[in-house]
């Protein structure tokens, strides 16, 4: 069950929104309310809520300032709530990673629909952590967050960048540096030199990690067959994608699934 906390500093429109939405039914507790951006704030701190959905404009400190201090001391999923439309509040939201910008009063089954993708957004999050939790001793899995040099402060090459975005956007395509680098109309080994030399790996490697990465993700929906999940995530033979995810998790598609040493759960659908 998701944990919500809500923060409205309209008393009317918090409580009404607290009180008639059947958040039973999309398997959510409402674990507090606030009243204004600071209150917000130190509630975060004491519930740790899975999501937050906050208005934006409230005295004392405003959402998008609450969201932003509250998300350097933990993780969740935000959604701001607000009667304001102005482009500027959607863009300061869209910097802060906010789930979703829903205008007063909201339509529930909107809201239903949102909050039901972000739990199958949280658990998969949650999986995959609790698979590097339990393995980060043995370093049995070894695999890799693209976003930390897509989204990095760091100034990275720009054609290293372009090949990282091609791994996350056709990763279940056959794609090759070789083909990258045409693309950009840059030699092969000056392309392969830099990605080596600015993320300390092949291109094959991440490419690799990447892919397994997305195996396992397929793996704890339950809904694929593991011969499926080799073609959806790029591989051209299933011998060859058994054999890429034993080497980067110590163990085969099937008996990944079986290990009771990893927790796989299955995704909820509405």
């Amino acid at each position: 069950m998701l944990r919500v906390l809500v923060i409205e500093d309209e008393d009317i429109i918090r409580k009404g929104f607290i009180h008639t939405i059947d958040w039973m039914a999309m398997d959510c507790l409402v674990v507090d309310e606030a009243c204004n951006g600071e209150d917000g704030l130190e509630k975060i701190k004491k519930h740790k809520p899975d999501i937050v959905i906050t208005d934006i404009i409230m005295p004392k400190m405003n959402g998008i300032e609450m969201i932003e201090q509250a998300t350097k001391l933990y993780d969740f999923r935000s959604i701001i709530l607000t009667s304001y439309s102005e482009f500027e509040y959607a863009q300061k939201a869209i910097k802060l990673k906010v789930y979703e910008y829903l205008l007063k009063p909201v339509d529930e089954e909107k809201l239903f629909e949102v909050i039901w993708k972000l739990k199958k957004e949280i658990q998969e999050q949650r999986t995959y952590n609790e698979i590097i939790e339990r393995t980060k001793d043995k370093n049995d899995i070894d695999l890799i967050d693209l976003d930390i040099y897509i989204q990095s402060d760091m100034k990275y090459n720009n054609y290293v960048i372009e090949a990282i975005n091609q791994i996350k956007e056709n990763y279940n395509r056959k794609i090759s540096i070789e083909g990258i680098a045409e693309t950009l109309g840059v030699s092969a080994s000056y392309l392969s030199r830099k990605f080596k030399d600015e993320t300390s790996q092949t291109f094959l490697e991440v490419l690799n990690k990447y892919r397994i990465q997305k195996a396992i993700e397929l793996l704890h929906t339950g809904n694929y067959r593991v011969y499926e999940i080799s073609d959806l995530t790029g591989f051209s033979e299933y011998k060859h994608f058994c054999g890429v995810f034993k080497k980067y998790t110590q163990t085969s598609p099937t008996e990944f699934i079986r290990n009771s040493s990893f927790i796989i759960h299955k995704s909820c659908e509405k």
